[in-house]
């Protein structure tokens, strides 16, 4: 890893954005930041400068990265009153690289970065994957689109944040990447939750069950990982159904433009859909299986945590 510093700044600390925020502070960076609540203390205590807007933040900083829940909030803050774009036009873009590491629409990236690119300023979308536990852990997957020559300067930014870093092609290719990575993830969920449900309501352990089947070739990250969040009723949001229902749409929405048909995707994104009329939205993405549970009449096992 580098031992190069920078001047950061970083637009969303919610769940995932405060500690990849912290990350980026304890590999020696300057941050600059800005938030709809109140920026976390441990960051404040980490050296992390509160700015009043993102157009405060982009004036100090040479790397501007946003974290955010969906298209429009990146909108927002690229564009809106106090935004990045006006703050590339007080300052000047030359030189600075703004990195949107939100999972939004492919298409809509595409044109925010044309719209950076005319400020003056490069621009690279780069979500990732991973979850809290990896944002914490800065074992993140960033998934990235944009120049070559911009993404190698800001490789030291995302060895901070994560480990499996990949520069796929243009800009709008890493958010292409994250829906592609999300259709997996749902699809993997609903799997592993019907074969735990199935295994439960036919009479057999469950949790022996998946113990089982993690030394086979069906093993897989959601088995070990959602597999025991079901099993022990654990749906504290890591990443919320809500969040990842926008992603399948993403997914649907770009499938309608292409002329694709993604069954199974659109049958994932339902179960979600009902997850959330039951007031689920902000579960856990593995609580998915609570809707195949309440078709079913019977829970893959006792409820017995929140």
């Amino acid at each position: 890893m580098s031992n190069v510093s920078y001047k950061v700044g970083f637009i969303g600390l919610g769940i995932m954005g405060a500690p990849m925020a912290a990350n980026l502070a304890a590999a020696g960076h300057t941050l600059f930041v800005h938030t709809r609540s109140q920026v976390p203390q441990a960051l404040v205590d980490a050296g992390a400068q509160a700015c009043a807007s993102s157009a405060d933040v982009t004036a100090q900083a040479d790397f501007i990265i946003t974290m955010l829940p969906d298209t429009p909030q990146v909108d927002e803050v690229l564009f809106g009153a106090n935004g990045v774009a006006e703050g590339l036009k007080t300052s000047g873009g030359a030189g600075k690289v703004v990195i949107d590491m939100s999972s939004i629409s492919p298409m809509a990236t595409k044109d925010f970065a044309a719209r950076i690119n005319a400020l003056g300023a490069e621009y690279i979308d780069a979500p990732v994957s991973g979850g809290e536990v990896g944002a914490k852990a800065a074992s993140l997957t960033i998934m990235c689109g944009g120049p070559e020559a911009a993404f190698a300067r800001a490789t030291p930014l995302f060895q901070a944040m994560g480990k499996n870093i990949t520069l796929v092609g243009g800009n709008g290719d890493g958010q292409t990447t994250k829906v592609a990575n999300q259709i997996i993830v749902a699809l993997n969920i609903e799997a592993v939750s019907e074969a735990l449900l199935f295994a439960s309501k036919a009479g057999a352990d469950p949790a022996k069950v998946r113990q089982a089947l993690m030394g086979g070739f069906a093993a897989s990250r959601i088995l070990e990982v959602h597999g025991e969040r079901m099993i022990k009723r654990t749906f504290a949001p890591g990443f919320r159904i809500e969040l990842h229902q926008k992603d399948l749409n993403l997914a649907l929405q770009g499938a309608k433009t292409l002329g694709v048909s993604l069954p199974h995707t659109a049958s994932a994104a339902q179960l979600m859909q009902s997850c959330a009329a039951h007031g689920l939205g902000g579960a856990d993405h593995s609580a998915l299986c609570r809707s195949l549970e309440m078709m079913a009449n019977h829970a893959i096992a006792p409820d017995t945590a929140a």
